[in-house]
C-alpha cells in the first residue's frame, strides 16, 4: 500500500510543483508585456517533430527536459521578432544555466545566412540558431503568427504561452522566471 501511495505521489509531483508556484501568485507578477502571458490550468504535451541547428544536427523539445525553457518561434522577417529579439538575448545572458534556457526556433523560410546576418545585426551573442524550416514544430503547437513564445516546464509540457512580442527582460517576466525556476514548475 505504501508503495501504491509513493508511486500516486511521484506522478503528481509535477502538477504539485506548478500548483505550488501557484498560479494567482504568478499571474500577480504579470505586468506590462508579460500581461499577454497565458499559464494553462494543466500542462499540455508539445511537438516530438524534429527541427536542426544551422550546423545540421537534429534535436527535438525532449532533448531540453530537465530545464525550464523560454521557447521563441520567430522568423528573419518579422518584424516584431526583431523587437525582441536582444530582450531575449539579454535575459538568457542573465539567467541561462543548467536549470533554464531560451530556445529560439526560427519557423518557416530562413536561411543559415540570414538568421547569422539577423543575430549579427541585433548584436545577439548569447541564444541557439535552430530552425524548423517545414514548420513541422510550429504547425504541431498551433503557432499561428509570430513570434510566439511558449514556457515548458522540466517534464517538456508546454505550460504557458504568450502571443506577439514581449520585453523578456523586464521586470515582470525576471519575476515569473525566477518563480518558476524555483518551484521547479512542474
Amino acid at each position: 500500500m505504501k508503495s501504491v501511495i509513493l508511486a500516486t505521489l511521484l506522478a503528481l509531483t509535477p502538477m504539485l510543483a506548478l500548483a505550488d508556484t501557484d498560479l494567482d501568485s504568478l499571474n500577480a507578477l504579470r505586468d506590462g508585456d508579460m500581461k499577454k502571458l497565458v499559464f494553462h490550468e494543466t500542462p499540455k504535451p508539445v511537438s516530438q517533430q524534429a527541427f536542426s541547428d544551422v550546423d545540421g544536427s537534429t534535436l527535438t523539445l525532449a532533448d531540453f527536459e530537465g530545464q525550464i525553457v523560454l521557447l521563441n518561434f520567430w522568423a528573419t522577417w518579422c518584424a516584431p521578432c526583431r523587437k525582441e529579439m536582444p530582450g531575449l538575448d539579454r535575459i538568457q545572458a542573465e539567467m541561462g544555466d543548467d536549470d533554464f534556457r531560451v530556445v529560439t526556433l526560427a519557423t518557416g523560410r530562413n536561411n543559415p545566412a540570414g538568421i547569422e546576418r539577423f543575430f549579427a545585426e541585433n548584436g545577439i551573442t548569447h541564444l541557439p540558431r535552430y530552425t524548423d524550416p517545414k514548420q513541422a514544430v510550429a504547425r504541431e503547437m498551433s503557432i499561428l503568427g509570430l513570434p510566439i513564445t511558449v514556457i515548458l516546464n522540466r517534464d517538456g509540457q508546454e505550460i504557458a504561452r504568450l502571443r506577439g512580442d514581449a520585453e523578456w527582460d523586464s521586470d515582470s517576466a525576471r519575476a515569473i522566471l525566477t518563480a518558476l525556476k524555483s518551484a521547479g514548475a512542474g
